[in-house]
């Protein structure tokens, strides 16, 4: 190389591209941060992010919104009706063989169906079922008739009674059931509260002591198979509207006294 020729100039160095770098990394760093939020457990994301890829990935309906699936209905209200000697024994028989146990199945099962009709999930029992250990219901009504013997002519009529040892949680309840049943009952039949006659059996009744305590229960003689066996055997749409009317009564926190409007 000749001396006299200029030395070569050494190459400048290269400029670096703040801007083309300052993108590289943000975009390296959202793609890292994207790999690294869909292999994260949802339950580690922070607060409320869950909630909005839940949202986000939730499939789509014909609309074109987020199709979540239907909330499980909540349970209707329960109620329990006894048929009286059901699956059990005859009852009261009378001398033509007319047994108690029929007559308190027929309306019972009417008393269901009414029940049924207005929105009420109803259990149809036996005298010893198996469900009423520690049963739970808004209400729970034993149905009976009263014997087929002739004592005089004055016994006719129906009666109710609650548990003897109500316990104080429900008694207000228990009070209010009964009178909503004398009350109804005595409009839709016609006949009267036989004073004087409730028996321990009735309020000593072993159901009582089998269902939940907070289960409000009542029993109910229909009438007496002797003198009121016209309004038992051919009237039964008229006493089963007379009980359902009692218990909706109790339910619906209606006016309990004689002349209340059902």
């Amino acid at each position: 190389m000749n001396d006299l020729d200029p030395k070569p100039r050494p190459r400048p160095a290269p400029r670096i591209n703040s801007l083309r770098v300052f993108w590289n990394v943000a975009l390296t760093g959202a793609l890292l941060a994207t790999l690294f939020t869909t292999w994260t457990p949802l339950g580690l994301m922070p607060y409320g992010l869950t909630d909005r890829f839940t949202e986000m990935f939730a499939p789509l309906d014909d609309s074109g919104l987020a199709a979540f699936p239907t909330a499980t209905p909540r349970p209707r209200p329960r109620i329990g009706i006894v048929a009286g000697h059901w699956q059990n024994d005859s009852g009261a028989v009378c001398p033509d063989g007319l047994q108690e146990v029929d007559i308190n199945l027929e309306i019972a099962t009417r008393v269901r169906d009414r029940l049924t009709a207005a929105g009420f999930d109803v259990d149809l029992l036996a005298e010893y079922d198996d469900r009423l250990n520690f049963y739970q219901g808004l209400a729970l009504v034993s149905i009976h008739a009263d014997t087929c013997a002739f004592i005089n002519n004055e016994a006719s009529g129906y009666k109710v009674a609650q548990a003897l040892g109500t316990p104080l949680l429900i008694q207000e309840k228990a009070n209010r059931l009964t009178a909503c049943l004398r009350a109804r009952y005595e409009a839709a039949t016609g006949l009267r509260f036989h004073a004087g006659s409730v028996t321990r059996d009735m309020t000593n009744y072993h159901t009582f002591e089998e269902i939940h305590h907070e289960t409000t229960a009542v029993i109910i003689e229909t009438g007496f198979m002797n003198l009121d066996r016209q309004i038992l055997t051919q009237g039964q749409d008229q006493v089963a509207e007379g009980i359902a009317n009692g218990v909706l009564c109790f339910i619906n926190n209606e006016d309990a006294s004689p002349s209340g409007a059902p």
